[in-house]
């Protein structure tokens, strides 16, 4: 797959790198982009790549049919901008929006417009410590949380009732946070019973403001350092995903850059 990029109306452009789509989206657009779908009244999903979920996508099917559904894909990594970068592809560091910077914007301009907000994820306890929490900062915020270790089998007694209480509440923004792919999976199959509302993946954010995930300085991220101040966090749970898996986009990155280079050099031609 080599890079390609695609003006998307209304949403502005997209590029296809590491087999995947990204948009180029700073912190205050993906704001608008979250204000335009509770404006439409329709289900949309906003979705983010990072190097654990472009691994992830080449071996699991469900994941890369909810790929497709969504209506945007952010991007989540440093790496990311990085390989646009060597792929010629204008893809800036603005561009990287995570949760960590993101959550309290977003939340902010929730209270102002009075969204209803809903987070589901995280440990029994950690949803509502975090909830609180971001109450506290935000004044006039509407925010229920709800704990994500539940049956997500789609006709589960469990899952029903969670959808149940997804309906009674009618957020404008729903935030599921079950960590990756389950949060993917479970939105997938849930789609058509869930009401229309702008859905995030939104990964262990509200762990951040729970104080039970620890916030990487944001030095860190701006230096592609994040990962390391992770994995010296919860090296059990990370090793994995810091220190094998990125080999793995390493070599769809070199992939691609041969491809690219035996384009420029007309070695050989075809069509996108």
């Amino acid at each position: 797959m080599t890079a390609l990029a695609v003006a998307e109306p209304g949403i502005g452009r997209s590029y296809r790198l590491l087999g995947v789509r990204v948009h180029a989206l700073s912190l205050d657009a993906l704001t608008d982009t979250v204000a335009a779908g509770v404006r439409s009244g329709e289900r949309r999903i906003i979705a983010n790549h990072n190097l654990h979920s472009i691994y992830l996508h080449q071996r699991d099917e469900k994941l890369r049919a909810f790929y497709r559904r969504a209506h945007v894909v952010h991007v989540d990594g440093m790496s990311i901008i990085v390989a646009a970068r060597l792929l010629g592809l204008p893809l800036r560091r603005e561009h990287r929006v995570t949760y960590v910077d993101w959550l309290d914007p977003l939340l902010a301009a929730a209270a102002r417009r009075g969204w209803r907000v809903m987070y589901i994820g995280q440990q029994p306890g950690v949803a509502q410590r975090g909830a609180a929490a971001l109450r506290c900062r935000h004044p006039g915020l509407v925010f229920e949380a709800l704990q994500g270790f539940f049956d997500p089998s789609r006709d589960g007694d469990e899952n029903r009732a969670v959808l149940r209480r997804i309906h009674d509440f009618e957020p404008h923004v729903l935030m599921v946070g079950m960590g990756m792919p389950r949060q993917e999976h479970w939105i997938h199959d849930n789609l058509s019973a869930l009401p229309p509302c702008v859905l995030l993946t939104a990964g262990a954010a509200i762990g951040y403001a729970a104080g039970s995930v620890p916030t990487p300085p944001r030095w860190a991220g701006a230096m592609c350092m994040e990962w390391a101040f992770r994995l010296v966090a919860e090296p059990r749970r990370l090793w994995r995903r810091y220190l094998l898996e990125p080999w793995f986009v390493l070599a769809i990155l070199a992939r691609e850059l041969m491809a690219g280079a035996v384009r420029r050099r007309g070695w050989l031609r075809w069509d996108e």
